[in-house]
């Protein structure tokens, strides 16, 4: 047998142990292939579409390449120090450690170059179901499949140095001492850690700080609170995972009437065990499941943002202009022309916005005329307004502004214009989008508001002309007035919007800017979050599968002392349900005080609830994580009741 025939059967004989590795690693270069089939793709070029996907993909391959090195590296370390008894007996024997480093870089490069040959080959497979819903998402007529030596390049070019950077720096992590020490298996297991009662008390303090702060944020805190809080949270959680559980667990020991009872003892010491020897694998998995929660959590809350983009912006177009305006009436032109070649059916509504200031408050108000509120309101499918002269309505500048409004009953006075009001309650529908008429706006009966006109008539007033497109095709309209889009951006942009007349709004452009933004980055967001989960569970796979012979022989001894099948059965469900499900839990919490203050921030940007979209988020994680766990235990219980299959 060859020095390489001897390496390659290492690797089958030991396929068990690196088969989660192996399929983490095959998924990475499956994703990362199919992220540099889209970045060299010819047929999204000179396009915003191109721009933002090769940046997206383009950050989402660095953190993939990131994470990558970093899970390979600790599995690689991981699993050299498993097989520490076998590198002694090999030693013993006579080889060089010239010659264990050889081999240690041999089977690296054949896991290496097995993954990265699956990985692409799939990804290819895969590629034009890809580039489908790439197309869907991002909206483009064709995204054909393509073959080009680029992408291929990339991902082979960049793994493959990531595997030889392993390859040579891996028989740094095997342990060195004595033949005898590592013949006879000695493992982390015989020592004791050490315990800090002080490090112990810190974690949870950390977490409890980090938790309270997480749910009373503001709004003028919260973006302070996203620097400060995640070194916070993830200082606690290590030392929650070193040194507090470890000291629950001494005094759960101490407890009796808990620890001395039937299998208790047993499942109590086994998971002692488990918890030290894993505090560091249990706290990189609770991170990363963290992070993993965290970004599909966030994007998923983007899309809500998309969902409920119409309740925010009732009207299909808007134009405002000033009456000094000399364009006014050629923009109105070319947006109903435009609507008509598209084939949309409209309304447009005319209304005057006056800018008056209010004695009882002190502040500036836009003031609409009731009729005109009420021709929209009739567009738009709502009830009319009834206001008697002397009466009036806030119009509320968004639908949580409301309930407030609608409680109050103020008098005052139009100073300018010398009306008298009694203002009573709000309209209860959203015609407007938020802001867009004014902060403070009131609606007036047809006779006070023509009572002010009247009044300002020779003096220099305030005014705005308000065109409301009602569009029920609203999502048609991004082709609708890309003239006058591009020059408020342009105007936007060098910061000089102080001097344009008029301002224009299309939802439906923006819209589809957005739901493309967003989507696209869900679906990035995904492919990555699929990697940390199968990383996660990867690291709980090996861990379990690199003390099985030790497993093996402990159950072995338990049974010949009258262990029960049922009994054995719940110490290995009280073994395993911690190790996938602990390190889960508190990356749970951790997620759910997170997406706290991210409701804080939506409440502010745009009054969207986010629980329903998180929630499925959270749920749909849990339901994978239970069904990895099932499959993992089952494969468990196999080999520890000795009846090993082939895999």
């Amino acid at each position: 047998m060859t020095f390489r025939q001897f390496a390659y059967r290492n690797v089958v004989r030991n396929r068990r142990i690196y088969a989660a590795f192996f399929m983490a690693s095959v998924f990475s270069v499956m994703v990362f292939f199919l992220y540099s089939m889209l970045l060299f793709h010819p047929a999204i070029e000179d396009r915003f579409v191109q721009e933002f996907a090769v940046l997206g993909m383009g950050i989402a391959e660095l953190i993939l390449y990131v994470f990558t090195v970093f899970f390979l590296f600790y599995s690689m370390r991981a699993f050299l120090q498993a097989r520490s008894k076998e590198f002694g007996v090999l030693l013993h024997l006579g080889m060089e450690k010239r010659q264990l480093n050889r081999l240690i870089f041999m089977e690296t490069m054949l896991i290496g170059v097995g993954s990265i040959g699956m990985g692409t080959g799939l990804g290819f497979v895969f590629s034009k179901f890809f580039f489908m819903i790439v197309r869907e998402i991002v909206m483009l007529p064709t995204l054909p499949l393509y073959l080009s030596w680029q992408p291929f390049a990339l991902t082979i070019g960049a793994f493959l140095s990531l595997f030889i950077l392993i390859s040579f720096i891996a028989p740094v992590f095997i342990k060195t001492g004595k033949v005898i020490d590592l013949i006879r298996g000695e493992n982390e297991e015989t020592y004791e850690y050490p315990v800090s009662r002080v490090r112990g008390y810190l974690g949870v303090l950390l977490l409890v700080i980090s938790y309270a702060l997480a749910t009373l944020t503001s709004n003028e805190l919260v973006i302070r609170l996203f620097i400060l809080l995640p070194p916070l949270a993830t200082l606690g959680t290590y030392y929650f995972f070193t040194d507090t559980v470890p000291l629950f667990m001494q005094k759960l020991k101490l407890s009796r009437k808990v620890y001395w009872k039937n299998y208790r003892l047993l499942s109590i010491s086994f998971g002692m065990i488990r918890l030290r020897e894993n505090a560091r694998m249990f706290f990189i998995v609770t991170i990363v499941s963290t992070i993993a929660f965290m970004s599909v959590g966030t994007l998923a809350s983007l899309t809500s943002f998309a969902s409920q983009y119409r309740e925010m912006n009732p009207l299909g177009l808007v134009y405002i202009s000033t009456l000094q305006n000399e364009q006014e009436d050629k923009h109105i032109a070319q947006l109903e022309e435009e609507l008509k070649e598209e084939g949309l059916a409209y309304s447009l509504t005319k209304l005057q916005i006056i800018t008056q200031h209010s004695s009882f408050s002190e502040s500036a108000v836009s003031i609409l005329n009731h009729k005109d509120v009420n021709q929209l309101a009739g567009e738009l499918g709502y009830p009319p307004i009834h206001l008697e002269k002397g009466e009036a309505l806030f119009l509320p500048p968004t639908n949580s502004s409301y309930q407030n409004l609608n409680e109050r009953i103020v008098i005052t006075k139009l100073k300018e214009s010398d009306v008298d009001l009694k203002i009573d309650g709000a309209y209860p529908y959203h015609l407007f989008p938020s802001y867009s008429v004014g902060r403070n706006v009131i609606i007036l009966n047809s006779l006070d508001y023509r009572q002010v006109q009247l009044n300002l008539m020779g003096k220099e007033t305030s005014a705005l002309n308000y065109y409301a497109f009602h569009v029920p095709q609203w999502q048609k309209t991004k082709e609708i007035g890309l003239s006058i889009h591009d020059t408020v951006a342009e105007t936007f942009l060098i910061e000089s919007s102080g001097n344009l007349e008029y301002a224009f709004d299309n939802p439906g452009l923006s819209y589809s800017i957005i739901r493309m933004t967003f989507s696209l980055l869900l679906f990035i967001g995904l492919l990555l979050a699929g990697v940390f989960f199968l990383a996660t569970g990867s690291f709980i796979y090996f861990q379990l599968y690199t003390t099985l012979e030790q497993d093996r022989k402990r159950f072995e001894t338990l049974r010949r002392l009258g262990l029960t099948e049922l009994e054995l059965k719940k110490i290995i469900n009280r073994q395993l349900i911690p190790q996938f499900f602990f390190p889960w839990g508190v990356a749970l919490l951790h997620s759910s005080f997170a997406f706290l203050s991210l409701q804080v921030i939506w409440d502010a940007l745009a009054e969207i609830s986010i629980v329903k979209e998180l929630s499925i988020v959270l749920i749909g994680f849990t339901i994978l994580q239970l069904m990895y766990f099932h499959l993992i235990r089952w494969r468990y219980l196999v080999h520890i009741r000795g009846t090993v299959q082939k895999v």
